[in-house]
């Protein structure tokens, strides 16, 4: 197997691993956190699941939302990198206030600067991997980013499991340790990264005037729209945190949930982002919608250990089918000068559909219980899936070629 990804991990340009260290680094420090945030307002802080819930809708809706506008801008200027560096420089500097945080408003802060940061740097960031990337090898790159990501998302729960033990949970402590990555990967980005040439001369006008979102074509706006359905059955990963403890496992092993998740999720993401350069995007987002379902019923039925990991391994696995390949489609449906604003709009219309998910998860949770919660998100990915199947739109391009594909 490693012989047969070798020639294209071989041909990603530099600076798509660079970007994905970058995000591995910053993975771990995000991660450290997140993997212990909903108990720590749960139980140190008093929070409601109704209140956590709405503060992690809040959070990554923002994320999604403000990428608009940081994509949109990135495309203005004909320049990305420095809007990635105040991205990811503000989740850094976000990191010591959970440290800090006394209070559910002070994390709800936290968090939302934490999450602008993120909506900041990541439309110009996917737009430069795609601009780097030639497109016979945008899957590829884009599955690779993802799996460096990933890879820190579940190193960063592991880390936060050795320090709660050494530590006898002490949750302070370990978001205080969560600087360092955090760090680290602002000063990676800043000096070990090249920006992509950007678009030379030529008057700047905005993207998002009305011939221009124009050039957006039916395809692109089909792929946001199922994008926003799929949003909806994908909750905030807080829930399959709040779920094992439900089952009993103890607080310092929490995080471990996160782990496994995000192991199947790096493992999965860079074969399944290959593949989509090779067969139908169609045929594997129905594959990843199904798997989601199937995570959810489980999720739901889930009274022990065993189902849980169950249905956390197969969240990982719908997560590294569908993540790099939203990216590519995007990419693929967009004018090349436009691709940060294109990502803009789809995370702008994800980013409501997240706030709506989570917001309901939360209310569900706390007035029918946590099963309810997993039916509703199974619910959601068979509508996404009727869509995709009865999808009105045949000129979505559904397999990539070894040449870039003509737009009109």
């Amino acid at each position: 197997m490693t012989r047969q990804f070798q020639p294209a991990l071989s041909r990603i340009p530099t600076g798509v691993w660079v970007l994905g260290f970058v995000s591995m680094l910053m993975d771990i420090s995000s991660e450290m956190i997140h993997s212990l945030l909903p108990l720590f307002m749960v139980q140190v802080l008093g929070t409601s699941m109704v209140a956590v819930g709405l503060i992690e809708g809040l959070a990554e809706s923002l994320a999604l939302i403000v990428k608009i506008f940081s994509g949109t801008l990135s495309d203005y200027l004909g320049k990305r990198k420095g809007l990635a560096v105040c991205g990811y420089a503000l989740g850094a500097l976000s990191k010591p206030l959970f440290a800090l945080a006394s209070t559910t408003g002070t994390v709800l802060t936290a968090r939302l600067l934490d999450r602008l940061g993120k909506g900041i740097r990541g439309a110009p960031r996917d737009a430069m991997v795609a601009d780097l990337t030639p497109a016979q090898l945008r899957g590829a790159a884009f599955g690779l980013r993802q799996s460096l990501d990933t890879v820190g998302a579940f190193l960063g729960p592991l880390l936060a499991v050795a320090l709660m033990l050494l530590w006898a949970d002490d949750f302070r402590a370990v978001f205080r340790v969560a600087i360092i990555p955090g760090l680290m990967a602002v000063g990676i980005l800043l000096f070990g990264l090249r920006e992509p040439a950007g678009r030379e001369g030529g008057k700047r006008s905005s993207p998002i005037r009305r011939d221009q979102i124009k050039r957006l074509k039916a395809p692109y706006w089909w792929v946001v729209a199922i994008g926003a359905v799929f949003t909806l059955a994908r909750f905030s990963e807080a829930f399959l945190v709040l779920r094992a403890r439900q089952g009993g496992v103890p607080v310092a092993l929490v995080p471990l949930v996160m782990v496994a998740m995000n192991v199947v999720y790096a493992a999965s993401a860079y074969p399944f982002g290959k593949l989509s350069d090779r067969v139908g995007h169609r045929k594997l987002l129905a594959l990843g919608l199904a798997v989601l379902i199937a995570a959810d019923l489980v999720l739901a039925w889930s009274v022990g250990w065993a189902l849980n990991v169950a249905g956390v391994a197969l969240w990982g696995v719908h997560m590294g089918i569908t993540q790099g390949l939203f990216a590519t489609m995007v990419a693929d449906a967009a004018p090349a000068d436009l691709r940060g604003t294109a990502y803009g709009f789809f995370n702008l219309t994800s980013g409501i559909a997240m706030l709506a998910a989570s917001g309901i998860a939360g209310l569900l949770w706390a007035e029918l219980g946590a099963a309810f919660t997993f039916y509703a998100g199974a619910a959601f990915g068979a509508t996404a899936l009727v869509g995709l199947v009865w999808q009105p739109n045949p000129a979505l391009p559904d397999r990539r070629q070894n040449t870039p594909i003509t737009r009109p």
